[in-house]
């Protein structure tokens, strides 16, 4: 017997669980970034100081790459026990694991204290973070997503996305007072911990508002519904992985190209241009901190506007303007920040994240929208974060490596242009979504999804 579709939650209590999830996320978003913003500053000297600056800059940005490649594993357990357990739960372990890895680099000793062990620790911590991350955001978006209703469920949906540039927004700002307010000796020797130890009082904060938050409606009738089914026909579901790659393979693979173009730019706008401004261009830490704080501040108050919009005309042509307008824009971006003023850099970055954000607003509601109930949260993460593995997590290393070769932006820029290509062709393979009811997909999809069972 099918489940009847819950009814939408109250706005009221909507708004409660719209702020829980950007709260945690923005936690979970800012120890991450903050990571990747120390690996662009001082973590080569810290620990690796034996190796020239560009090298020590690579070997960085290697550590700061292992996070990502830890986050489909994190995606599978998270979103295995998501799918069988709640998104609630893992939601609060997600929190847990980041904020207690981030904490512990704030305490790491560096190269100088404890030699070559410090990077493997520092490595360890990563591997702990991007877990967790790989956890985080399927459960996050998919709370919101399932407590909304279908007319403004982008709208609502892009509110955990803005935890993103609300997160960098923390990261960069902190930092950024404190090279504006210490010396570079002193930010190298303790200033730089400031910010990870930070963390702990964040992670409280979270937890607490976390936990006041309900378990999502859909989640809960199709938990009922696959119950009922085992104690009357003897049903029994299969593995939330294995039901994904049966009846969503296809979906996942359009996930994974929706996430190229998106992962990549981010990472080159908001990491690598902080290499890029300070060592090709000669501006300051201070300046290329500040461009990105600004930018971040603008990618926040536009990623609401940009899932209201995919409510009006569709997840697809509004994840196909950022795709197309990131693509086109690398050039200009490129040539705005070699002019070597804090207004072309800051217009650089900040066009750069607007067009970024009318693909990861949709994003939300877009992959929620793709998989069944039972194994939306395996779906989703599995199609976010495996592509994270070939998309973001070397985006800064591919960029650094580049320019050490060619001394030039224009293989940076065609290098996001190929991304750009690889995203427009999935979103063109993909079906619109905007209108699908999430209790109907999750009593339909095992019977009626793209690849039928019985095929």
């Amino acid at each position: 017997m099918a489940a009847a579709t819950p009814s939408p939650t109250p706005p009221n209590s909507l708004k409660r669980i719209v702020a829980a999830s950007l709260i945690g996320t923005t936690i979970e978003w800012y120890d991450f970034f903050l990571y990747g913003s120390a690996a662009a500053l001082v973590f080569n000297k810290l620990f690796f100081p034996e190796s020239d600056p560009l090298v020590g800059t690579l070997l960085s940005f290697l550590t700061y790459a292992v996070g990502f490649a830890a986050r489909p594993l994190g995606a599978l357990v998270f979103g295995h026990y998501g799918d069988r357990l709640g998104r609630k739960k893992l939601l609060v372990l997600s929190l847990l694991l980041m904020g207690g890895a981030t904490f512990a680099i704030g305490l790491l000793p560096t190269h100088a204290t404890i030699g070559s062990a410090a990077p493997v620790l520092l490595t360890v911590l990563r591997l702990v973070q991007g877990f967790a991350l790989g956890g985080e955001w399927g459960g996050a978006v998919l709370l919101v997503s399932e407590h909304g209703d279908s007319k403004r469920r982008g709208f609502w949906a892009s509110w955990p996305q803005t935890g993103a540039p609300a997160g960098q927004l923390l990261a960069t700002g902190v930092l950024s007072a404190l090279t504006a307010l210490l010396s570079d000796a002193a930010f190298a020797s303790w200033g730089w911990r400031i910010p990870f130890l930070l963390s702990g009082v964040l992670v409280i904060v979270g937890l607490w508002i976390r936990l006041s938050v309900d378990e999502s409606p859909v989640f809960k009738a199709a938990l009922a519904a696959a119950e009922e089914r085992k104690a009357t026909a003897g049903q029994v579901e299969k593995m939330p992985l294995v039901a994904v790659l049966r009846h969503h393979w296809r979906d996942v693979l359009i996930a994974m190209g929706a996430r190229m173009a998106e992962n990549i730019s981010y990472y080159v706008i908001t990491a690598f241009i902080l290499v890029y401004a300070t060592t090709q261009v000669g501006l300051s830490k201070q300046t290329a901190l500040n461009a990105v704080l600004i930018g971040s501040a603008v990618h926040f108050a536009v990623i609401p506007l940009w899932g209201a919009l995919s409510d009006r005309l569709g997840r697809r042509p509004v994840y196909l303007i950022g795709a197309v307008g990131v693509g086109a824009w690398m050039f200009p971006f490129f040539t705005l920040i070699d002019r070597g003023t804090f207004g072309s850099l800051l217009l650089a970055v900040t066009v750069g994240l607007v067009l970024h954000g009318a693909m990861y607003a949709p994003q939300a509601a877009f992959f929620s929208e793709m998989f069944a109930t039972r194994m939306r949260y395996s779906g989703a993460s599995i199609g976010a974060q495996f592509s994270s593995v070939a998309a973001g997590a070397p985006a800064p290393l591919i960029a650094t490596a580049l320019l050490a070769d060619h001394g030039t932006s224009t293989p940076i820029s065609l290098y996001v242009i190929a991304a750009a290509l690889l995203t427009v062709v999935a979103i063109v393979c993909a079906r619109e979504t905007r209108d699908s009811d999430l209790g109907d997909v999750a009593e339909r999809a095992p019977e009626d999804s793209r690849v039928r069972a019985d095929a």
